[in-house]
């Protein structure tokens, strides 16, 4: 079974809570997204495997997850980029925004999101349980296709975009 970690509107841990009630309920619980960027600024985008209980064959940034409990954000991340995308590289932490929006079957992601940003040239070896595809898109395009086909994005990808785009 996994578990989220619970946060409050300040990210102080309050409790841990089984993954998917925490999903149900909602709950606030701490995640993270990664952004991978290649030497030409284009953004590596993953869609998810057609298999995930949630958000489906959706198109969003390079890794996102939540840290197990009692692991540091610096550790989440590079053990998720690794298992989800097969890389490493050098990250940092850009900002935090809070977001609440329904993922389907009942679901809401109700979540306390770091954002990290990388740079890396190396084409990813995806986990295919995890990743369908993946390609390095220009954010300029990424805006466009957004515009046309909102409906191929997650949710927290298109929230967060602009803000990503402002610190790039």
């Amino acid at each position: 079974m996994e578990y989220v970690v619970l946060v409050n509107e300040n990210d102080t841990q309050i409790g841990i809570m089984e993954k998917m009630a925490a999903h149900m309920v909602p709950r606030l619980h701490r995640a993270f997204s990664i952004f991978i960027f290649n030497s030409k600024g284009e953004l590596l985008l993953q869609q998810r495997s057609f298999s995930k209980y949630h958000s489906p064959g959706l198109w969003t940034n390079t890794c996102c997850s939540h840290p197990h409990n009692g692991e540091s954000l610096e550790q989440a991340t590079a053990r998720r980029l690794q298992e989800e995308m097969g890389m490493t590289c050098d990250m940092h932490e850009v900002f935090t925004f809070i977001y609440k929006a329904s993922v389907g079957l009942g679901l809401i992601e109700h979540e306390f999101d770091h954002v990290w940003f990388g740079q890396s040239d190396d084409l990813p070896v995806i986990n295919p349980g995890e990743v369908a595809s993946f390609k390095y898109m220009n954010l300029d395009t990424i805006a466009e296709d957004m515009k046309t086909h909102p409906e191929s994005y997650t949710e927290w990808f298109k929230i967060s975009f602009e803000e990503v785009r402002k610190h790039t």
